[in-house]
């Protein structure tokens, strides 16, 4: 019966979720791909080229990291789903926007927990732009063109209505590849609730917190930005933080690892459809994420350490 009503308000809130998030992907697939067919697109795409060759890009991959950075994953994938792109284009850009996406809503999220937003831009920012210089670098595969892409069609379609249809075809099929994702993963997270094993996760996950340096009662806001993300977490992240009053350095501990690695079940099925490997985007994401959370809390502690030593000598 509880799991019952929990696959209803899952499948509501999915629902819902699909049709909020559908009234951005669509205007945004349509707008850009209409401007594919101007002049507009192609020079800004020319004037940035050179830039996004730097990370192994095409111009026109500044398309959804605009997007993504400014609005969210979702807009960004509608960006990616009017352009030609190989695998590992797509997967430099998919892992750059899981580390800076959503700036605009995640940054306020973490100022309202105590963070300082330069902190959080620099690491989100910095990461994306470090990650995709050591992909290009380091992986020398990924040739063949992504799934969902839109292969050799732009030149094919003349004329503003058969444009306009191209466009409306490439949007809806946009939120229906989203849609087979977003609304199971409303059902899981619905029920995780309802189940209280959300709850529990974070209780069971209190060791692993003092070994990335924070204590205890920082696993609450911890769990929920892990697993549901920065933006949709934002309630409980922030009502925790003040209720189990959370530390400021714990807090600022807990971002630099979430920003890293957030919404990781979300944030990495999202981008199945396109057809790109999925597992090393996740691994990378938490292996970032552990090793930085780990050397900032070091170094942290170490200088908190030295600065009561000090005060202590002073006395």
């Amino acid at each position: 019966m509880v799991i019952g009503n929990s696959v209803k308000k899952g499948l509501l809130s999915g629902l819902n979720t699909t049709w909020s998030l559908g009234k951005v992907i669509f205007p945004v697939t349509l707008i850009v791909t209409v401007l594919q067919y101007t002049p507009v697109l192609p020079w800004a795409i020319d004037l940035i080229a050179p830039l996004m060759n730097l990370i192994g890009l095409p111009g026109d991959a500044a398309i959804p990291l605009v997007l993504g950075n400014f609005l969210n994953l979702y807009a960004a994938i509608a960006g990616i789903l009017t352009l030609d792109l190989t695998v590992k284009e797509v997967f430099i850009i998919a892992m750059m926007l899981s580390f800076s996406h959503n700036l605009l809503i995640e940054s306020g999220v973490a100022m309202k927990t105590g963070v300082k937003l330069w902190i959080i831009l620099t690491v989100r920012i910095g990461l994306a732009l470090l990650s995709a210089l050591v992909i290009n670098l380091v992986w020398h595969g990924g040739s063949e063109m992504a799934q969902g892409m839109a292969v050799g069609e732009t030149a094919e379609v003349n004329g503003m209505s058969a444009i306009l249809m191209h466009g409306i075809v490439q949007a809806l099929s946009g939120i229906a590849q989203l849609a087979v994702i977003v609304i199971p993963l409303m059902i899981v997270v619905q029920i995780m609730k309802d189940l209280k094993w959300l709850e529990a996760f974070s209780k069971a996950l209190a060791p692993f917190m003092k070994v990335l340096g924070m204590k205890q009662n920082a696993s609450m806001p911890f769990v929920t930005g892990l697993t549901l993300g920065l933006a949709y977490g934002a309630g409980v992240m922030i009502q925790a933080a003040k209720e189990d009053n959370v530390s400021k350095k714990d807090m600022t501990i807990a971002f630099i690892f979430l920003v890293a690695c957030h919404a990781v079940v979300e944030d990495t099925l999202i981008f199945i459809p396109l057809g790109i490997p999925v597992l090393p985007l996740l691994l990378i994401r938490l292996l970032t994420a552990i090793v930085l959370t780990m050397v900032v809390a070091y170094i942290w502690n170490r200088s908190d350490r030295v600065q009561r030593k000090e005060a202590v000598y002073e006395q």
